[in-house]
């Protein structure tokens, strides 16, 4: 679930997000957020983004969600690929025969575009919360690209720089880890690469992850 922020003062439902991905085939989060805040619907400031996979956070310029017709193990799929630091590599296949919606959230100098199925809310928030929207304002959602300033976003990446992680995790209490290595990641995660690729990263099924790699070169 999100740890970036306990509580969201806005929740804004992006209206026919998968429908145009399909027409479109890619949509680029910091061109979407461009195109938001050219039209005055919002005002971020977008320095950079951190991809969010519930303890796993990647740094990235951007990232971009890619429609796949028949993606991993033969279902139609959506994938959201990272433009990560340095020689990183992050992609995430979703299951698109659930039912997925799309959210803009913002609170005071953070702001996220979340995506959540019919399938996690029903399963993991219906008994506490009367919506998805309401549960999504609670940071009860698994992914999500978070959108930081550049001096916010810039900190972030040079503390994974100095390190030979793919990524940092973060505790449920909010505390950012910086492994120094590949293999430090993996045996803080509990997985081999290969293990934490075909599991997408040990989600359970109603999560709808097909495959989700998170590596360095």
């Amino acid at each position: 679930m999100s740890q970036a922020a306990d509580r969201w003062d806005d929740v804004f439902r992006i209206p026919r997000f998968f429908e145009r991905l399909e027409a479109d085939g890619g949509i680029s989060v910091i061109a979407l957020v461009e195109e938001l805040n050219d039209s005055g619907q919002v005002s971020i400031d977008a320095g950079g983004v951190v991809y969010h996979d519930r303890g796993v956070r990647v740094p990235g310029y951007d990232a971009t969600f890619v429609h796949e017709p028949t993606g991993s193990r033969g279902r139609p799929a959506f994938s959201v690929e990272v433009d990560t630091i340095g020689a990183r590599n992050a992609w995430e296949k979703f299951d698109d025969t659930l039912s997925w919606d799309a959210y803009l959230v913002r609170t005071q100098g953070l702001a996220a575009l979340a995506w959540i199925s019919d399938e996690e809310y029903r399963i993991e928030e219906a008994d506490q919360f009367q919506s998805k929207q309401d549960a999504v304002a609670a940071g009860r959602f698994s992914f999500g690209v978070f959108l930081y300033d550049e001096s916010e976003w810039q900190q972030r990446v040079d503390r994974l720089r100095a390190t030979d992680s793919p990524a940092y995790l973060l505790y449920e209490d909010g505390e950012p880890l910086f492994p120094q290595t590949q293999g430090e990641f993996y045996q803080r995660v509990d997985s081999s690469v290969s293990e934490f690729r075909m599991s997408g990263g040990n989600a359970p099924s109603y999560l709808g992850v097909l495959e989700l790699e998170v590596t360095i070169d």
